[in-house]
């Protein structure tokens, strides 16, 4: 299922580990919300991305929009609390962001959702993760992006100028306080040449 992957020139290793979260840098979005990212976090991404497309069992969904049923433009996998991930780095990865948000999350990720963008057709329109606790309270959510990089856009969940962030070759985004109550992201389609990228949202309980 692997589509081809142009690899990253500063990423030249198959030895597949996480660096230290010390040199995350934040960014005040307004409105309570705000954003953390740490490019490159983890080393080997690009060996990992093959592991993901491979070994992930990826499946298509349809949902109904517009009177009309309509493919969900990307594949998708859920893992829920307690399932074992298909790595063996994404369960560090999320126990590392566990004790580094510990304070300011007051609790543990335990779930993660993984999007499977195989070119530039394919994306996620704009929302908040609001299905749950997020509609109602302050919370995070981790991505952990390895593959081509894509743009993410966030935004005023008002509407107002978007920030942009290009993810990709295991960048880390972690969206926290207000960010899925007052905010949206999305990853547009784009007609330049894409190549495939895999997110890795690590989510708390009860948030979707």
């Amino acid at each position: 299922m692997a589509a081809h992957l142009q690899g990253s020139l500063f990423d030249q290793t198959d030895e597949i580990r996480l660096g230290p979260l010390t040199d995350v840098r934040r960014t005040v979005l307004g409105d309570g919300a705000w954003i953390d990212t740490l490019p490159g976090w983890l080393a080997g991404a690009d060996a990992l991305f093959g592991d993901l497309a491979e070994g992930v069992p990826w499946h298509a969904e349809r949902r109904r929009m517009y009177e009309r049923t309509v493919e969900v433009p990307r594949l998708l996998s859920y893992y829920g609390q307690g399932e074992p991930l298909p790595h063996p780095v994404l369960e560090r990865a999320r126990d590392a962001l566990s004790a580094r948000y510990a304070d300011e999350l007051g609790e543990p990720f335990v779930t993660a959702g993984l999007c499977y963008y195989r070119d530039g057709r394919d994306s996620v329109a704009w929302h908040g993760d609001r299905i749950g606790r997020g509609a109602r309270e302050d919370t995070m959510v981790a991505i952990l992006s390895v593959g081509a990089p894509r743009d993410l856009l966030l935004r005023p969940a008002g509407g107002g100028p978007s920030v942009r962030r290009a993810l990709g070759h295991g960048d880390l985004i972690v969206m926290g306080g207000s960010c899925q109550r007052t905010w949206e992201h999305a990853v547009p389609k784009t007609a330049r040449s894409a190549g495939p990228r895999i997110s890795v949202q690590f989510r708390p309980r009860g948030v979707n």
